[in-house]
């Protein structure tokens, strides 16, 4: 039996991490950045700890363009590398450098923010440059070196000038990425990728004006010079502890996170957490509206302050991805490209600590300034309720704060309202019965006549409050929501006092009959009822849980909730102590009675809002005629 060992060839490595290894070419710069920023780091802490008998001073990571010579320069004041460390760091392939410290110094470093993992992210290189040169000089007493590849597995290494520690990275850009060479195009990866690098970076230069000197003349032009143009911020607001920043801070940081929105964020929650895994963040609540799909994405995140992405799906549990801010972690599982989360453990038990940690907070809210809260719940709601619906532990918090709303603007928990309802709103089986509007002004007949009950009357209108509503009946003992325009309310309104017919049960039969004649429209079942004679004389109510489904079905939208097609099913309550109906029924010319039915379901129709197009119109017309 033989054995032997595999040997891994790299003469087509370049073309793969070229073509598959990143999705993105433009992370190249961020790649490059970040490996600049751990050299930083490195030296900084190994200054602290009296391994490098450097001064440390202030370094900066500079970039810089030469269109004219299609060239990137991308130079660090770090720990810079030796001849022995480019061969093995930059030779071999996927030999992580930042790995290998972070396990020498593993008690020491373990806070010093250095990023690399793979040691792949040099590579992303070869994707923009047919070149690449390093020229580095190491933080030891040794002589700097000089590599470059032209994107063969073949390199050249030889001794270099530099005097300065740290390391320059060249890339001779290719044909097909000259739009790297553009300050703009540099600008707008600097800002979407490296704005919040704990090193501070350097592109170009700005002018900047001084004071005028003492003496000068108003119309002198005031003096100004050139200074560093610092495109990001080292010490982000999410990087500070949370008793070292005030309201003010967090409203900054905000502005400098969305600089387009000009409408200030209702609260914001920070997150500190070091154990059992690593996360800061901040996290805003705007105002929301109710359009769940617009509202996706604001959420940026970030991994030891380098941006990876904004899609947060499985960190951020998805009710709260609705919010904006930063979430950083260095313990969430990243591949080389660091967009492409991969579900495990670690990002579980975040998404439940951030789930726990607004939930909190919300409570707070609720408990130090309830005025405030209600105020508020209005733009918040959406995600109180999506919450409620979808994360269980979410919902045993926020029942104490969730709030519902009555028509006219007073504000009840989940227990307050059991308590304010249940002498009043109780059918015969001894079920609270919960009514409430989902459309203030097109039900507003329908809470009237419940608000003349003395009954209360809550306005439930966010689009997926149908699906809360079905988990809190079934959570709950004894309840029922139902909408004001729905068709199991008469139980209610009949409770207290029951109505005698005027009709006898012969003349019932027959107008019921004559209804049925001449309504032809299949989707109404005709109820006579004993009401008051001076309510409505036809009404029509819906099926609540037909209703509902249809509401559900509208606001899946074949997604999360979608279901299929409902059928319209409606109930035209008959008021047989109406005197109009009366009249239906003695009337002996035929066409007259038709048209009082007509008129009258129309009438009911309008008020239901299912009045419209050319039946409307029909409406209008006839109505007129009848005026005249």
């Amino acid at each position: 039996m033989a054995t032997g060992k595999i040997n891994v060839s790299v003469d087509n490595i370049f073309p793969l991490i070229k073509k598959f290894l990143y999705s993105d070419h433009e992370i190249f710069l961020r790649e490059l950045i970040s490996n600049a920023t751990d050299a930083t780091l490195k030296l900084k802490h190994l200054t602290s700890i009296g391994e490098a008998s450097v001064e440390y001073g202030n370094p900066i990571i500079e970039i810089k363009v030469d269109k004219e010579g299609k060239k990137i320069h991308i130079i660090d004041q770090g720990l810079g590398m030796t001849e022995d460390e480019v061969k093995k760091y930059i030779n071999e392939v996927a030999f992580s450098g930042a790995e290998e410290f972070l396990d020498k110094y593993k008690d020491s470093a373990k806070d010093s923010g250095i990023i690399g993992h793979f040691g792949l992210g040099f590579y992303s290189a070869f994707m923009v440059a047919s070149k690449v040169e390093i020229i580095t000089k190491s933080f030891k007493d040794e002589p700097a070196v000089h590599w470059s590849c032209d994107g063969s597995p073949n390199f050249d290494l030889e001794p270099s000038d530099k005097t300065e520690r740290g390391t320059e990275i060249v890339l001779h850009v290719a044909d097909d990425s000259t739009e790297f060479l553009e300050d703009h195009r540099i600008n707008e990866l600097l800002s979407k990728y490296n704005k919040f690098m704990p090193v501070p970076i350097k592109f170009g230069t700005r002018t900047e004006t001084l004071p005028k000197p003492e003496g000068a003349k108003e119309e002198d032009a005031a003096p100004t010079e050139e200074v560093d143009n610092i495109i990001n911020n080292p010490t982000p607001a999410w990087t500070k502890q949370p008793a070292d920043l005030e309201t003010k801070d967090y409203q900054e940081f905000y502005r400098e996170l969305y600089p387009m929105q000009f409408e200030e964020p209702l609260f914001h929650i920070h997150l500190n957490v070091d154990y059992p895994f690593h996360l800061t963040g901040i996290l805003y609540f705007p105002r929301l509206s109710n359009d769940l799909n617009t509202q996706k994405d604001k959420i940026q995140l970030y991994q030891n302050q380098v941006y990876v992405t904004d899609n947060v799906e499985g960190i951020v549990p998805e009710f709260l991805m609705m919010l904006r801010g930063v979430v950083d972690s260095p313990d969430i599982p990243l591949n080389v490209s660091r967009s492409y989360l991969q579900a495990d453990g670690a990002v579980k038990k975040i998404s439940s600590y951030i789930t726990r940690k607004v939930a909190d907070k919300l409570s707070s809210l609720f408990k130090n300034n309830r005025e405030d809260f209600e105020a508020k719940w209005n733009d918040i709601k959406i995600v109180i309720e999506y919450g409620m619906l979808s994360e269980d532990k979410f919902f045993e918090k926020a029942d104490k704060f969730a709030l519902y709303p009555t028509v006219d603007g007073k504000f009840y928990t989940f227990e307050e309202l059991q308590e304010k309802l249940k002498a009043n709103q109780t059918d015969k089986d001894g079920k609270l019965v919960i009514l409430y509007a989902s459309d203030k002004e097109a039900q507003h007949s329908y809470i009237e006549a419940a608000k003349a009950k003395d009954y209360q009357v809550l306005l439930l209108d966010s689009p997926i409050i149908s699906h809360l509503m079905q988990k809190l009946e079934t959570s709950k003992e004894n309840i029922s929501f139902t909408r004001v325009d729905a068709d199991h309310i008469e139980n209610l309104i009949k409770k207290d006092e029951e109505q005698i017919s005027k009709l006898s049960d012969e003349e019932k039969e027959t107008l019921k009959k004559e209804l049925e004649e001449t309504i032809a429209n299949k989707s109404y079942t005709i109820q006579l009822e004993a009401m008051d004679s001076a309510a409505s004389p036809f009404i029509i109510t819906e099926p609540e849980f037909m209703r509902r489904m249809k509401e559900m079905q509208q606001t899946g939208g074949g997604g999360m909730f979608g279901m299929g097609n409902m059928p319209e099913m409606y109930n035209l309550i008959v008021n047989t102590n109406s005197p109009l109906v009366s009249e239906i029924l003695t009337t002996k010319t035929a066409k007259k009675k038709e048209r009082l039915i007509n008129q009258s379901l129309d009438l009911a129709r309008l008020s239901k809002g299912l009045l419209k197009g050319e039946e409307l119109t029909n409406f209008i017309k006839r109505s007129y005629e009848m005026v005249k």
